[in-house]
C-alpha cells in the first residue's frame, strides 16, 4: 500500500511542471467564466441544457479519442482570445449537433408583460393605455390594426385561428400549444387537469380505525371537570323559572291509540276517484214477457195482416223487435238468429252513450235578485200625477222650468210658445212664432229672464216678462245695451233685432241661420248657448256669445251627424253626442278629452249629472247608459226599463234622481247616488214608473225636466198635454 501511495507521489512530481503560474492565473480565469454562467443562469437566460462548460467537454472529448496518451498529452489549455473568427466559425461548423446558448435569449427584448395586477381590463377601455410598469410609466396598448374583414380573412384562412385566443392584459394574441389544447378540453369534460393525477387512487388511513388502550395524552384531568358549571346552573334556574310562570309547558304524551282518516271526505267531485263515487250503473234490459214466451197465449200471436203491417214498418217504428212464434215444447226452439247483433248492438249502447248524475241545485231564485234598498227609504221622489197643463192643440215637443222655479215654458207643433204657472197650472202668456218649436230652453242665469227658441232656420229670443218687472227691464237693458263693433267681423249666423208688434209680443232677437236648427241649451253662466243643425255640413255645432253678439264653429270637421250637444255644469267641457258616440272636448286647450261609446244604434238624448262626473245616454233602442267617466269611456251599467224609444232623459239638479220619458208612454223614476268616495260606484234603484200620457201616432212622452228644487218632474207628450208629478 505504501509502494501505491509512492508511486502515486512519484506521478504526481510528474505533473507538477505542467502546471505554471501562468496556468493557474488561466484556470481560475476558467473558473470565473464559469462563475459567471451560473449568474446568467440565475439572471433569467435559458439553460443550455449542462452544467459543463465547452472546455470541459472539448477535455473529456479528447481523452476519450486518446486513451492510450497520458494527461501530460492530453491537457491542453484554450486561449479564446487566440482564436481568429474564422476557427471560431469551423468550431461551430465541426459542433453542428450542441445546444446553442444564447440562440433564443431574450433578454434584450422589452419585457412586454403587464405589471398593472389582478384588476378590472374594463376600467382602461377607452384609455390609450392599459396599465403602469414599477416605474409609474404608462404602458400602451398595443396597435391592433385588424379590421372586422381582416379578422374575418384570418379565420378563414388561419388553419390555428381556433388555437389563438387574445390576451387582454397584454393585447397579444396567443397561440396554444398542444398540451394547453388537451388540458382545456379535459376541464370542459370535467376531468382533473393532471392526465396523470388518479383520483380512484387508495385512501391512506392516517388514523387507526381501532380503539388503542393507551390515551393519546397522559395529562391529567382539570379540575372544572369536577366542579359543577355555574353558566349551566343560571340556565337551569332561568327554565325552572319559566316553567313554573307557564311560559315553557311540558310536552304532552303520545297517545297510542289508533286514527283513522277518511280519504274522501274531502275529494274533489270532478277527479278520478270523484268519477267512481258518481259512476252510474248501466241500465238493466227489461224481463222478458209473455210474448216472448216459447208458447205465447193466442192474443199475442200476429195474424197475417198485423205480420204485414210489421214487416213494412222501420225498426224503430216497431213495437216488437221480434215476431212472436209458438212451439209444442221447449226443444223445438231453434237458435236465435240476432243474439249476436243484439248483443253487440248492447255493448255499443253502454259505452257510446254517455251516462251522468245531474246534480240539481236547489237554488231560492230570490238570492239571484241582487240586494236593493227599498223605495220607501230613497224617498222622496215623484209618484203621483198632480197636474196637467192643457192649452196646446198639436204635440208638445219641449218644455223648459225657470230657475226659480215658479214658471213652466213650452214649444210645441202649433207654433206656440206657452209660458205656465208651475203651481196652478194657468197659461200666462202664448206667443204664436213662424214654426214649429223644436226645442227650448230657460236662460239659468237668475238675473235674466230670458228663453231662446228654436224655430225653422232661426233661433229666437223671448223675454217674457214675468216675475220680477225689475229683471225684465234688467234683461231688455242687457240686450239694448249692446255696442257693435267698429269692424264687422264676418259670421256664419245673422243677429236681428225685433221689432214692431213681435217686440210687444216678447221678441227680443231672432238669429238666422243656414239651415234649420234642431236644438239650442245654455251654458250655465247664461252668457253662451250652443245650437245642433244636424244638415249643415262641417258646421252642426255653432256656439253664441250673447253679450258681444258673436258666434262661432267650434269644429273643424264632425264626425258623424250629431244628435245633440251640453255645457258641463262646472268645467270648460262640452259635450258632443253623435248616433253611437258621445265625445268630450276641452273648450280652454281645444282638444277632444274622451270619447264615450254608447253601445247603442241611435243616441236621442244626453244628460249631466250637477258634479258633472256622470253622464246618462237615452237611445231610440231602449236603452239608457250610465257612464262613469273617471271610471271607464264603456258605459257602467246599461237599464232596458222602457219598450219603446226613449226620447228624453234629465238629472235633478239637487235630489238623487234622474228620470227617462219613452214612446211606450211612461216616465220612470230611478234613484242615482253619486258617492264622494271614489272607490264606491254610484247605486242605482229605479223607483217608480209614471203613467199619465197617451200614446199618439206611435208617440208617447216627448220631453223630461225636473224642477228645479222640489223633487217634482214635468213631462211632456204627444196628446198636448204637460203633466207634472210629485
Amino acid at each position: 500500500m505504501r509502494d501505491l501511495v509512492l508511486a502515486e507521489g512519484e506521478e504526481r512530481k510528474d505533473w507538477e511542471p505542467l502546471f505554471s503560474e501562468e496556468d493557474r492565473s488561466l484556470r481560475d480565469g476558467n473558473a470565473l467564466d464559469e462563475s459567471d454562467s451560473e449568474e446568467s443562469q440565475y439572471s433569467g437566460l435559458e439553460d443550455s441544457g449542462t452544467d459543463r462548460s465547452d472546455d470541459e467537454e472539448d477535455h473529456w472529448s479528447e481523452e476519450e479519442e486518446n486513451p492510450g496518451k497520458s494527461p501530460k498529452e492530453i491537457i491542453k489549455v484554450p486561449n479564446r482570445s487566440s482564436k481568429s473568427p474564422a476557427d471560431s466559425a469551423a468550431d461551430e461548423e465541426d459542433r453542428p449537433n450542441e445546444i446553442k446558448e444564447y440562440e433564443n435569449d431574450s433578454s434584450d427584448e422589452e419585457d412586454i408583460r403587464n405589471t398593472v395586477g389582478n384588476i378590472p381590463m374594463e376600467w382602461y377601455k377607452d384609455l390609450p393605455h392599459i396599465g403602469y410598469d414599477l416605474d409609474g410609466r404608462k404602458i400602451f396598448k398595443p396597435l391592433r390594426s385588424k379590421d372586422q374583414l381582416e379578422e374575418f380573412l384570418d379565420k378563414m384562412e388561419n388553419p390555428d385561428y381556433w388555437r389563438t385566443i387574445h390576451d387582454k392584459k397584454t393585447g397579444q394574441d396567443i397561440k396554444l400549444t398542444d398540451e394547453q389544447v388537451d388540458l382545456v378540453e379535459r376541464l370542459q369534460k370535467g376531468q382533473f387537469g393532471d392526465i396523470n393525477y388518479d383520483p380512484y387512487q387508495p385512501a391512506i388511513d392516517f388514523f387507526t380505525h381501532e380503539t388503542m388502550i393507551h390515551p393519546v395524552t397522559n395529562r391529567p384531568a382539570d379540575k372544572r371537570s369536577f366542579i359543577p358549571s355555574l353558566i349551566e346552573k343560571e340556565k337551569v334556574s332561568k327554565l325552572v323559572h319559566a316553567i313554573k310562570m307557564g311560559w315553557i309547558q311540558p310536552r304532552k304524551p303520545r297517545e297510542d291509540t289508533a286514527t283513522y282518516y277518511d280519504l274522501w271526505a274531502k275529494e274533489d267531485p270532478n277527479s278520478i276517484l270523484g268519477r267512481h263515487k258518481m259512476h252510474v250503473p248501466a241500465p238493466k234490459l227489461p224481463l222478458p214477457g209473455h210474448e216472448q214466451s216459447y208458447n205465447p197465449p193466442p192474443e199475442y200471436l200476429m195474424s197475417e195482416e198485423e205480420r204485414l203491417s210489421w214487416e213494412q214498418q222501420d225498426p224503430e217504428d216497431r213495437k216488437l223487435p221480434f215476431l212472436p212464434q209458438r212451439f209444442n215444447c221447449l226443444r223445438a226452439v231453434p237458435g236465435y238468429a240476432r243474439f249476436i247483433h243484439e248483443r253487440f248492438e248492447r255493448c255499443l249502447d253502454l259505452y257510446l252513450c254517455p251516462r251522468q248524475r245531474k246534480m240539481r241545485v236547489n237554488v231560492d231564485p230570490e238570492d239571484l235578485i241582487p240586494k236593493l234598498p227599498k223605495p220607501r227609504d230613497l224617498q222622496p221622489f215623484p209618484t203621483i200625477q198632480s197636474l196637467i197643463y192643457k192649452g196646446h192643440k198639436d204635440l208638445v215637443r219641449c218644455i223648459s222650468v225657470s230657475p226659480s222655479g215658479q214658471w213652466l215654458v213650452s214649444g210645441s207643433d202649433d207654433c206656440s210658445v206657452r209660458f205656465w204657472e208651475v203651481s196652478t197650472g194657468r197659461c200666462m202668456k202664448s206667443v204664436v212664432l213662424e214654426g214649429a218649436v223644436k226645442s227650448i230652453s230657460w236662460n239659468p242665469n237668475p238675473g235674466l229672464v230670458l228663453v231662446a227658441a228654436c224655430v225653422d232656420r232661426s233661433v229666437v229670443l223671448i223675454n217674457p216678462g214675468l216675475g220680477d218687472r225689475l229683471l225684465c227691464s234688467a234683461t231688455d237693458q242687457h240686450i239694448s245695451g249692446y255696442q257693435p263693433p267698429e269692424e264687422e267681423v264676418q259670421q256664419p249666423v245673422t243677429w236681428e233685432e225685433v221689432e214692431g208688434a213681435q217686440y210687444s209680443n216678447g221678441l227680443r232677437l231672432c238669429i238666422k241661420h243656414q239651415k234649420e236648427v234642431k236644438q239650442v241649451t245654455f251654458h250655465a253662466r247664461g252668457d253662451y248657448f250652443a245650437v245642433v243643425l244636424p244638415d249643415n255640413g262641417n258646421s252642426q255645432v255653432l256656439i253664441h256669445q250673447l253679450s258681444r253678439r258673436r258666434s262661432q264653429n267650434p269644429f273643424r270637421k264632425n264626425k258623424g251627424q250629431v244628435q245633440k250637444v251640453l255645457f258641463h255644469p262646472t268645467r270648460p267641457f262640452f259635450f258632443v253626442a253623435t248616433q253611437r258616440y258621445v265625445r268630450v272636448y276641452n273648450l280652454l286647450k281645444q282638444e277632444l278629452t274622451k270619447k264615450l261609446l254608447t253601445n247603442c244604434k241611435w243616441v236621442s238624448s244626453i244628460a249631466v249629472h250637477p258634479a258633472g262626473d256622470n253622464l246618462i245616454c237615452g237611445s231610440y233602442d231602449s236603452k239608457l247608459a250610465w257612464f262613469d267617466m273617471d271610471l271607464s269611456t264603456k258605459p257602467y251599467k246599461v237599464l232596458r226599463h222602457h219598450k219603446k224609444a226613449l226620447r228624453a232623459v234629465s238629472f235633478h239638479k239637487s235630489y238623487p234622481l234622474f228620470a227617462s220619458g219613452s214612446d211606450d208612454g211612461s216616465v220612470i223614476v230611478c234613484h242615482g247616488m253619486v258617492y264622494n268616495d271614489l272607490l264606491q260606484n254610484p247605486l242605482i234603484v229605479p223607483v217608480k214608473v209614471l203613467r199619465g200620457h197617451a200614446i199618439h201616432r206611435d208617440l208617447g212622452v216627448l220631453d223630461v225636466t225636473f224642477h228645479p228644487t222640489q223633487p217634482w218632474v214635468f213631462s211632456s207628450g204627444a196628446d198636448a198635454t204637460i203633466r207634472l208629478f210629485t
